[in-house]
């Protein structure tokens, strides 16, 4: 067990010395999708020490939205892309986050409407605009 900040900066240096030779080294696996070496460094850097556990919370919306597109969409154009034509894609999106707050826990699965009121507000994100705009980060509580 570690117990003083020596042993701390000793494990820290090690792992940042392996990734130096990680980077430097070409690396083969036998499997049926090839490795690269920043995708091995990405998937071995440490996780963020998040309290709640968010990192799996991101990990299952990542994975909803993924069957939601193999499920519904099958064509190139979604509704979706429709209405943002007409300039409402916004409002849609807004309306959807309060249809699934109002109706959460009554019409069957808690999870999925949070899903879906998450999945809804990705995509307000999106369509605002907020991905392309670069804020200083701020503390909400």
């Amino acid at each position: 067990m570690m117990n003083n900040e020596n042993d701390f900066q000793a494990l820290d240096d090690a792992y940042n010395n392996y990734l130096d030779k990680l980077n430097s080294v070409s690396i083969e696996f036998q499997t049926a999708v090839p490795v690269k070496p920043e995708q091995l460094k990405e998937a071995l850097k440490p996780k963020p020490n998040w309290k709640y556990h968010e990192d799996l919370t991101i990990k299952e919306i990542e994975d909803y939205i993924t069957r939601t597109y193999s499920a519904h969409y099958s064509s190139k154009i979604q509704t979706l892309d429709l209405i943002e034509s007409v300039g409402d894609a916004e409002a849609f999106c807004r309306s959807n986050i309060l249809k699934y707050a109002s109706r959460y826990d009554k019409k069957g699965s808690a999870k999925m409407d949070i899903m879906k009121i998450i999945h809804y507000a990705i995509l307000l994100y999106h369509f605002s605009g907020q991905n392309n705009e670069i804020e200083a980060p701020y503390e909400t509580f």
